[in-house]
């Protein structure tokens, strides 16, 4: 008998008006792989601080990773985008309080802007299932 080698793929959607428009998903799952986009606070967090921003973003990310059939122990890479660097020790704080016992690969970058003005910082995340980790 042979292994099938056929990837199912679950794209997930969080309604958001760009997804329609920009063509894209919140996250995809292909087997065992779960890529979450790049996911900024809502509009509600206008005005808020870069800590704030980025909690809600891991609040987002983690309802799209558990839509998917994974959680936030099992991201094992992330991306944070910054749009002012002095942002940074703020969103590492709320970025510890979700991951400190996973501990993903990460990787943060400071962009010149956003997609709205009072956005301050994007996060991508990478999930793994595989009973192999």
């Amino acid at each position: 008998m042979t292994k099938s080698t056929t990837t199912v793929r679950k794209n997930i959607s969080s309604g958001g008006a760009y997804e329609s428009v920009f063509g894209y998903s919140r996250a995809v799952r292909a087997g065992d792989d779960v890529h979450v986009s790049g996911t900024c606070a809502p509009a509600e967090q206008e005005g808020k601080d870069a800590y704030i921003q980025a909690r809600a973003a891991l609040e987002i990310i983690e309802k799209a990773l558990r839509e998917a059939g994974a959680g936030l122990e099992h991201v094992v890479r992330t991306v944070v985008y910054l749009r002012d660097i002095k942002d940074a020790d703020d969103v590492a704080r709320a970025h510890l309080e979700r991951f400190d016992k996973v501990r993903p690969a990460s990787t943060l970058v400071q962009v010149t802007s956003m997609l709205r003005p009072w956005q301050r910082v994007e996060i991508e995340a990478y999930a793994k299932l595989s009973s192999e980790l």
